[in-house]
């Protein structure tokens, strides 16, 4: 079986605890290789070289810069002891969401996984979170969580999507867990027309879609809703997903980027963000 090649994240929070959970979840039914990170917050002007050493342009006190790396070091090592030796640990410097990103992608991850504090109100509003920014704009797949999964059962995955122009898309992810968990895929459109009169429509969408993307367990699901985070949580509340999966605004895409980000801040579910083709 293919291994999933995974990302977490780590500021060496329970947070980053709950993302390790959540893996190790997948670990049990599919080869797995782990790779955390830990990011050093630091300027441009801030530099490290392949033998780790640490450069500034005399702004920044050099000796603070090489004791907060010691610091991760040391922290990420308490990893191993932790996790397993089977566990890789990479420290790398710079902008915390860039740094991310760039890393994922030039190492060519299946995944990022990232427990979130969740945001509300005037903090949503005016930052929002780390995590909310990289399911914007990262090209790998990120699942979201807030809260110890580990006692999760994968039976029923839901993809939200507009489903209006089938195409073949990369859904190699999901049909690794898929693979993995023997699960069921429940396709999602939400409407704020008439239910009854697009059923038809949308359904055969549906089916073309699954055709295209060689899905075979999969149910059809078209409700109506004031948009699309209420249509997910109402949805939920009738049927009871074990993830959702839902593609993000980031080149253009098929909800508005609020939607994506607005769930992995408030609901309390393992969400799966990526980018797809169709945009």
């Amino acid at each position: 079986m293919e291994s999933l090649k995974i990302l977490i994240p780590t500021d060496f929070s329970v947070q980053a605890e709950f993302a390790y959970l959540m893996v190790k979840k997948l670990e049990e039914k599919t080869p797995t290789e782990i790779h955390f990170l830990h990011v050093l917050d630091v300027p441009d002007t801030v530099t490290m070289d392949e033998g780790g050493n640490i450069q500034t342009c005399g702004e920044i006190d050099v000796n603070y810069v090489i004791t907060q790396k010691e610091i991760a070091e040391r922290k990420l090592a308490n990893l191993k002891i932790l996790y397993g030796s089977h566990i890789q640990t990479n420290l790398v410097l710079g902008k915390l969401t860039d740094a991310i990103i760039n890393f994922s992608e030039a190492n060519h991850f299946d995944m990022i996984v990232m427990g979130t504090k969740g945001a509300w109100g005037i903090k949503e509003k005016l930052s929002g979170s780390e995590t909310q920014i990289i399911a914007r704009r990262s090209k790998t797949p990120l699942l979201s969580l807030m809260c110890d999964r580990s006692d999760l059962v994968i039976k029923n995955i839901l993809l939200v999507h507009n489903f209006s122009n089938p195409a073949t898309e990369d859904l190699k992810l999901m049909h690794k867990l898929i693979g993995a968990f023997g699960t069921k895929l429940h396709l999602l459109q939400i409407t704020s027309g008439n239910v009854d009169a697009e059923k038809t429509t949308v359904e055969s969408n549906m089916k073309k879609f699954a055709a295209l993307n060689n899905i075979e367990n999969f149910e059809c699901h078209l409700i109506n809703d004031k948009d699309v985070e209420n249509g997910v949580i109402h949805f939920n509340q009738m049927i009871n997903m074990d993830i959702i999966c839902i593609g993000t605004h980031g080149k253009g895409g098929v909800f508005h980027q609020s939607a994506t980000e607005k769930l992995i801040n408030h609901l309390f579910k393992p969400i799966i963000s990526f980018q797809l083709n169709n945009q």
